[in-house]
């Protein structure tokens, strides 16, 4: 399967940045075909030193091999977040191994959030906040809902919520929630 005719089905991964602040949310569940075979899986990281948060939908194996080119790129860039999204879709668009890898990637800071797809796509909302995977459409409009209904005191109960009402709706979607979040500058 090609990466334009795509269809992620195997997970929902949630990102905001607000504020100087940032949280990743993604669920547990790994589908083979229509059956569900694990609840707990982790699919979201910590990246250069902390800096940067990182989620993936897709193949795990190929989504491995991107989180490592990926580190790679913030390295080479200094953690500028910005320029290791931007070689990493040169990257994985060039690239004949990579160019096979069938994933998605959210990556974000304190500052911003992109998308990054094999097709060299490099979607950095307006509004910070990313969603990705089979359930991206309810997380994304929850956590919308959520910060007009209430503001963006708690980005970690965003997501988290969020994406519980994308469970409850999406089937290759679970609530075995992992959250991740990055402080203000100068905090921790």
């Amino acid at each position: 399967m090609s990466n334009e005719t795509m269809k992620v089905r195997s997970t929902t991964i949630l990102g905001i940045v607000r504020g100087g602040r940032a949280a990743l949310a993604g669920d547990g569940q790994v589908t083979f075909d229509e059956t569900i075979m694990k609840h707990g899986s982790i699919k979201i990281r910590s990246l250069y030193d902390g800096a940067v948060l990182a989620g993936f939908a897709g193949a795990a194996a190929d989504a491995l091999t991107l989180f490592e080119r990926f580190e790679e790129k913030l390295e080479t860039q200094k953690g500028n977040l910005q320029r290791a999204v931007v070689e990493l879709a040169k990257d994985w668009r060039t690239d004949r191994y990579l160019r096979r890898l069938e994933a998605l990637l959210v990556c974000l800071d304190t500052e911003r959030s992109f998308i990054i797809s094999g097709n060299g796509d490099i979607i950095e909302p307006d509004d910070g906040i990313v969603a990705i995977g089979s359930g991206s459409s309810y997380a994304l409009a929850a956590a919308r809902a959520f910060i007009q209904a209430s503001g963006e005191s708690d980005l970690e109960k965003i997501v988290e919520d969020s994406m519980g009402i994308a469970a409850g709706i999406c089937p290759f979607t679970n609530d075995h929630i992992s959250v991740m979040s990055l402080p203000e500058e100068g905090e921790g």
